[in-house]
């Protein structure tokens, strides 16, 4: 769905009559235009693919308008004529008309794939929005919509990862949805401006689709600073013709200077667009008169020499300003965006900006990695994309900072500084001449951390051009940066977080900080068992025999002694909980010998308590809840216990006791007000064999391999276990995370489970869910 639409089946809303947009255009005139422009550059004459993803997608919309009163199914149109602009792919045309259907209709992913093959399936899971996400209770509606964002985002950019195509259909979506805009509240066009600016605006600049991205930046500045775009808008227009007249002027002359030299060439000039101008106001803090070079004339030749032999003839008739020429052939932007750029005294004293460059070099500007969208079949019958792996390198550390990060604020915040399109970027050199493309204000610690964390975790200084220099040096274009690091450091100082620009530093640094603090907990947990026992007046060293400890670490499935630790440090565990687990493990090696009056003493109490058992709740599902009479007993979802794990009962409002395993992450982080609500609960003793299973889940961390899922597979077939549940992932560095949920009739069947699992070849580790 667009990120910003309401759906609405019929025409009539909230008992009002949705009218159609004046420039309503009829769907069947759209698709016409719609295969007209792919037929225009595609080498195929086949256009089935496209024809039918159309008729399923009008389908499938039938019934639903947009807010503007039109058919919904004018929005996909718009999206593939916008694809198809980019000369894009059939494939690719046929999800972006196809691109909601999941999400807003009842059509499934299985349907899509069933109809169109997996490709087609695979692009239209990538645009399609998460419905639902798990959020924090106590979250307000602000978190909320922070979390559903940060969430789809980093859906889209994993998306994006396996396939570049994805981000083409976002960005065709939200341009579209942009220029309808204005059917929305204030609100929302505020918040979708302001999403748009922020990301998707950068992430085109990034790609080099200067097509699709200076009309994002126009119609976002339009909804966040009206006014300053009004004026500006309004500015421009009223000295339209008198600036056009002198384009033209300019352009008539540069034209005869480049015809004389016997160059072919194309030249023809612009005003440049309004977010550009607005930018360069508010960076440079000036007003529009202010700004000179508001005129920019483009030179398009045929080779780079011709490129610089127009520059000589440029140079040669007018004069340039200092300072202002940039040699983009040589050094690429990032997004490999390649131009000669050079602002010069018009004839009038009037400054002008030209840009030269090859026709090759323009559709590279004009369309960024879609120009290159050649396709080479390979062995397997798949498509894969070709030398534009330059332009994805950020992709990839945003994709590292995903793995790092389960905060979803700092994800957005990172994201947002390092996709800032206010912040410009300077140039410098390692050593060996390698360009470092970083945000204007870096410093020797941002480009460190730009060469691998390894240099910046180890830098104590740095060389500039062959001097040293103080580590908050503030790097200029063309400086060749030399960083000398120690074995001997203790790492970063959380000062560099003041110093850095780059959101790549900042993420590495905090990461680093994260790993050191593991050491504080582990010391933090040892500090806590000591002091709980001393208070308890219990031996602790009698209980930390080898044996007991890996017990513990079984039970809570966690890598080592250490960890254990570390987790009691830092709150996951309790330190209670720990040490009366080890009692009980020590108590049953080593049983007290009761005397005549204590063994007299039990039975009285066994009697009582036999008579206050009869006043406790017996529950169908095999749990006594003691104090409690006629409330449901259900099990919890988020720790799943089973006989044999230790329980207790939290009183809920209106849905009876849920049952949770005492090691449960929403018990252990109860807060203090909520914890009157726990009541003890048991697994019931029963004298006959019950055949009741209860479901439970484990996570699987193992070295993906072929014929692992069939191995797993094989050990739960011959215990008799049905898997209910698999969702399996596999990291970059090819391990595999495998979750199941199955039936179990209690915590010794489970154990013997996870034991014959983790003999399974490159099984590296195995939990259970504890909330």
């Amino acid at each position: 769905m667009g990120d910003h639409d309401e759906i609405h089946s019929g025409i009539i809303v909230d008992g009002a009559q949705i009218q159609p947009s004046e420039d309503f255009v009829a769907p069947e005139e759209l698709y016409r235009e719609l295969t007209e422009r792919v037929r225009r550059y595609h080498p195929s004459d086949d256009i089935s693919l496209i024809e039918k993803a159309y008729r399923v997608a009008s389908e499938a919309h039938r019934d639903q308008v947009r807010k503007s009163g039109e058919p919904y199914i004018i929005h996909p149109l718009n999206v593939a004529i916008v694809l198809a602009d980019l000369e894009m792919d059939k494939e690719t045309i046929a999800a972006g008309l196809l691109h909601d259907v999941v999400e807003d209709t009842v059509m499934t992913e299985a349907d899509l794939e069933r109809e169109f093959g997996s490709e087609v399936a695979s692009l239209v899971d990538g645009v399609t929005k998460l419905e639902k996400i798990p959020l924090s209770t106590g979250m307000d509606q602000t978190q909320a919509k922070l979390e559903m964002q940060a969430e789809n985002l980093r859906k889209m950019f994993l998306a994006m990862a396996k396939d570049i195509r994805v981000i083409m259909i976002k960005l065709a979506d939200r341009l579209h949805n942009m220029k309808t805009l204005q059917y929305q509240s204030p609100e929302s066009q505020i918040r979708i401006a302001r999403e748009t600016l922020d990301i998707y605006c950068p992430i085109a600049q990034r790609l080099g689709i200067s097509k699709i991205k200076v009309q994002l930046d126009d119609l976002a500045l339009m909804y966040l600073e009206p006014e300053a775009y009004r004026e500006l808008e309004a500015n421009i227009r009223a000295r339209k013709e008198e600036r056009e007249a002198y384009i033209q002027s300019i352009v008539d002359e540069v034209g005869g200077y480049i015809r004389d030299a016997e160059i072919d060439a194309k030249v023809y000039g612009r005003v440049k667009h309004l977010f550009s101008i607005y930018k360069k106001m508010k960076n440079q803090n000036k007003t529009l008169d202010q700004v000179y070079d508001l005129f920019a004339v483009r030179i398009v030749v045929d080779t780079v020499k011709d490129c610089y032999a127009a520059l000589g003839i440029m140079h040669e008739h007018y004069k340039p300003i200092p300072g202002r020429f940039k040699d983009y052939i040589a050094m690429p932007k990032a997004n490999m965006y390649q131009s000669l750029h050079t602002t010069l005294i018009g004839t009038t004293g009037q400054p002008f900006e030209v840009q030269i460059r090859t026709y090759e070099m323009h559709k590279a500007a004009e369309y960024g990695i879609a120009a290159h969208w050649k396709y080479k079949e390979n062995t397997a019958g798949q498509h894969s994309l070709h030398g534009e792996e330059e332009k994805l390198t950020w992709l990839r550390q945003i994709l590292e900072w995903q793995q790092d990060m389960s905060d979803n604020r700092e994800f957005l915040s990172l994201l947002k500084n390092d996709l800032d399109l206010f912040s410009d970027h300077v140039y410098c050199f390692t050593p060996t001449g390698e360009v470092k493309n970083l945000p204007v204000g870096s410093c020797p610690i941002d480009f460190a951390y730009s060469i691998h964390s390894a240099v910046g975790n180890r830098m104590v200084g740095a060389r500039v051009n062959g001097k040293l220099v103080p580590i908050e040096y503030e790097i200029h274009n063309g400086d060749r940066i030399e960083i000398i690091t120690s074995q001997n450091t203790k790492g970063p100082s959380r000062d560099w977080l003041g110093i850095v620009k780059s959101a790549q530093a900042k993420s590495k640094i905090n990461q680093w900080f994260k790993t050191q603090s593991k050491e504080d907990n582990i010391a933090r947990g040892k500090e806590l068992l000591t002091t709980y026992c001393k208070a308890k007046g219990i031996d602790l060293p009698t209980l930390l025999s080898p044996a007991y400890q890996q017990e513990i670490i079984g039970k809570y499935a966690y890598h080592d002694w250490e960890s254990i630790l570390a987790a009691v440090g830092r709150g996951a565990l309790k330190e209670g909980q720990i040490i009366n687990r080890l009692r009980e493990l020590y108590e049953a090696d080593h049983p007290r010998v009761l005397t005549n009056e204590e063994i007299l003493a039990s039975i009285a109490e066994a009697n009582a308590a036999s008579g206050a058992r009869s006043q406790s709740q017996h529950s169908k599902s095999g749990i006594i809840v003691k104090g409690m009479t006629d409330l449901s007993v259900r099990f919890s979802k988020c720790c799943s216990p089973v006989p044999g794990d230790e329980i207790v009962g939290f009183v809920t409002r209106g849905r009876g006791i849920s049952i949770h395993r005492t090691d449960c992450i929403n018990i252990l982080n109860l807060p203090e007000l909520e914890r009157v609500r726990l009541i003890d609960a048991q697994w019931q003793a029963s004298d006959q064999e019950t055949h009741e299973n209860y479901m439970t889940e484990i996570k699987m961390f193992a070295n993906d391999r072929t014929g692992l899922l069939a191995d797993i597979s094989r050990v739960l077939t011959e215990r008799n276990i049905s898997i209910h549940a698999l969702n399996t992932r596999t990291n970059k560095q090819g391990v595999a995370t495998l979750v199941l949920s199955f039936e179990v009739p209690g915590r010794e069947e489970l154990v013997r489970i996870v034991d014959k699992l983790r003999a399974i070849e490159g099984v590296i580790d195995i939990e259970r869910s504890i909330g």
